[in-house]
């Protein structure tokens, strides 16, 4: 193998590091990317409840247009502008997350994959990578450019 058919140095296992360190802190990784994933979930949750409150005000100012002034009025108040959760709209929860749970995940997986595995990312994947690519063949080189 060629050095230019090799992975980057930053997806090569670190010298002294086990195979069972590697795929301890890839889980690791899968578990942040998954909650990385829901973060964007929640991030939908509050575009798309702040759209649906904007809609809600256009359909009180239609049902009132209409000549529906109870129905209107009753949506008005009990809905425009209400809390999702006792004492937060949407922005809060995201704020709460983020700034909570979200920054102290981030934060441990970055430090132990500092301590364990030289900051590196994805070794997993390198790994497994390099055990399935086809060596030498098009399509299948270790980077760009390999």
């Amino acid at each position: 193998m060629t050095d230019s058919d090799q992975p980057a140095e930053r997806h090569r296992r670190p010298a002294g590091v086990d195979s069972a360190t590697v795929a301890a802190v890839g889980k690791l990784s899968e578990a942040l990317e998954a909650t990385e994933r829901a973060r964007g979930h929640l991030y939908s949750f509050h575009q798309l409840t702040g759209g649906a409150d904007l809609a809600l005000g256009e359909a009180v100012d239609m049902l009132r247009d209409a000549g529906h002034h109870q129905l209107a009025e009753r949506l008005d108040a009990e809905l425009i502008g209400r809390n999702v959760v006792p004492g937060r709209w949407t922005f809060q929860i995201v704020e709460e997350y983020d700034e909570g749970y979200y920054a102290q995940f981030r934060r441990l997986e970055r430090e132990i994959r500092d301590e364990l595995v030289a900051g590196r990312t994805h070794l997993y994947e390198a790994e497994m990578k390099e055990a399935r690519r086809s060596h030498g063949r098009p399509g299948h080189e270790a980077g760009p450019g390999g």
